[in-house]
């Protein structure tokens, strides 16, 4: 009897066992999906790339999500080296196009991207001008039937799920210059965010703030190819960022970027990355570090300008050297090199707080 009883309870025991083990393991389930949270994570970069074009923009946005947005396309004749790189990136489709503004620096190649690649959005700010390479832009936009929708201050963009883009300017209907009509986009990816600039110059820059737009910014794509009509100093002081970027074609004929320019840019402490210099630069974030690629030549490296060739100024009887626009300059102000100042024995103005 004892006998039959722990046959009994030995077979209930086996087939317990059993089937516990056809149940689902809690570490088997969790283990996997724990290993492609993490690998997805990894995956989940935002890049935007500087597309070397010369004297001209184009700017390359690709989402963790797979989206593409393309701001500006170089000149007319830059139509096969952007192609080219967006086919090397396995662009299929962009589904945000933004022509800043219609000079052919900007747009010069817009016609050849909509007719090559699936467009979603198409994004311009409500000018016109009489150019021929304006007229292919809008005869490429009708062709594929399509729309432009209005770029202008305060309107947002739907680019993808985990980027919020804004519109910051142009912020008026009536300019002189063409340039700040220029669509001013900033671009946010967890705790890091872009400001891409077009041409916009300093009125519209004044606009911006005086709008008080949120514009800080991890990385700044600089104003009119570094022209010291822009990146002015309270903008730059709102805008706050740790990367410049210029876009700009070697020995260009506007003398781009200004030397007031790459003073105000280094007077603030910012990292300035040019692409007559370093070519295509590619900006990689997870949404809180930033990570750079970018080829530097040493001919380029051996040109690049350093903090000691930054142009202060002094007077004829002053001790002090001082930044351009200090209240302690008069007219007769010297520009001179801060190596040279500093060898001559000046120092730095408490009040304007010159590089040192």
């Amino acid at each position: 009897m004892r006998l039959k009883r722990s046959f009994i309870y030995l077979l209930i025991a086996l087939i317990i066992i059993g089937l516990i083990g056809c149940g689902p393991s809690t570490m088997d389930t969790e283990a996997p999906l724990d290993t492609n949270d993490q690998q997805e994570q990894k995956t989940a970069l935002l890049k935007v790339h500087f597309i070397d074009v010369g004297q001209a923009d184009c700017i390359l946005i690709q989402a963790p999500t797979g989206e593409n947005m393309l701001i500006d396309a170089g000149n007319n004749d830059d139509a096969d080296t952007i192609v080219s790189y967006l086919n090397a990136q396995g662009v299929k489709k962009v589904d945000i196009l933004v022509g800043t503004h219609p000079h052919e620096d900007h747009i010069g190649s817009l016609d050849t991207v909509i007719n090559t690649f699936d467009i979603g959005k198409i994004y311009m700010p409500r000018v016109t001008h009489t150019t021929k390479t304006f007229e292919d832009v809008l005869l490429a936009v009708k062709n594929k039937g399509l729309k432009i929708s209005t770029a202008k201050g305060g309107t947002s963009i739907d680019f993808s799920p985990d980027t919020k883009v804004e519109i910051v300017a142009p912020n008026s209907s009536q300019y002189e210059s063409l340039n700040n009509y220029s669509a001013v986009i900033k671009l946010t990816y967890g705790k890091t965010s872009f400001l891409f600039t077009g041409d916009a110059e300093d009125i519209s820059e004044n606009e911006m703030l005086t709008a008080n737009y949120d514009l800080k910014a991890d990385v700044l794509k600089v104003g009119h190819h570094g022209s010291s009509s822009s990146s002015t100093r309270p903008f730059l002081k709102a805008v706050s960022p740790k990367y410049a970027v210029i876009s700009v074609g070697k020995d260009n004929d506007y003398g781009h970027p200004h030397k007031e320019t790459i003073n105000r840019l280094f007077e603030s402490g910012i990292s300035v990355f040019r692409t007559d210099e370093s070519g295509t630069i590619i900006f990689t974030t997870d949404g809180d570090k930033i990570e750079i690629e970018r080829e530097v030549s040493p001919q380029a490296r051996n040109n690049q300008l350093t903090k000691e060739d930054i142009i202060v100024y002094i007077t004829k009887s002053g001790k002090k050297y001082h930044v351009d626009g200090c209240d302690s300059l008069c007219n007769s102000k010297i520009p001179i090199k801060l190596s040279e100042a500093k060898k001559k024995g000046y120092g730095p103005c408490k009040g304007c707080n010159p590089p040192q």
